[in-house]
């Protein structure tokens, strides 16, 4: 059974694009030098476009991973060995820093599924030997 599951899109990267773009317009706007707003444009559309189109496929026993036309990664279930909670920030086809790990072969993915109760109940139910590590919670 094929289900995808979108991305969860972090409150802390919309505060960076937004932060990194307004100003620009508004610059642009206040002085009216419209020379590089064609840029600003194009660049605030291809990184909405990636945000928006960051999924995470599970199909039979593969796990694809796309954002945009610039990630489109397949991944066989049966070789994922586990999967780990993390913050990392590390460059991903990620929209948010609570983020899962995937381990597998000698690989791995950083992806934030929305929902990742329901991904990583799906992903053991396709391979019962993946194990899950939760994130340490310091209290």
């Amino acid at each position: 059974m094929k289900k995808v599951y979108p991305s969860k899109i972090g409150v802390w990267l919309m505060v960076i694009l937004i932060t990194a773009t307004v100003p620009g317009f508004y610059a642009a706007i206040a002085k009216q030098d419209y020379a590089g707003l064609p840029v600003l444009i194009i660049v605030t559309i291809f990184v909405v476009h990636l945000i928006a189109t960051t999924r995470y496929t599970i199909d039979g026993i593969m796990l694809r991973v796309q954002s945009g036309f610039i990630v489109n990664k397949k991944v066989s279930i049966t070789t994922i060995s586990k999967v780990v909670e993390t913050y990392n920030p590390i460059s991903s086809p990620a929209a948010s820093l609570d983020r899962l790990q995937v381990y597998y072969n000698n690989g791995t993915v950083i992806i934030s599924p929305k929902d990742k109760a329901g991904f990583i109940g799906h992903l053991q139910s396709v391979n019962p030997n993946i194990v899950f590590v939760p994130r340490n919670k310091k209290g």
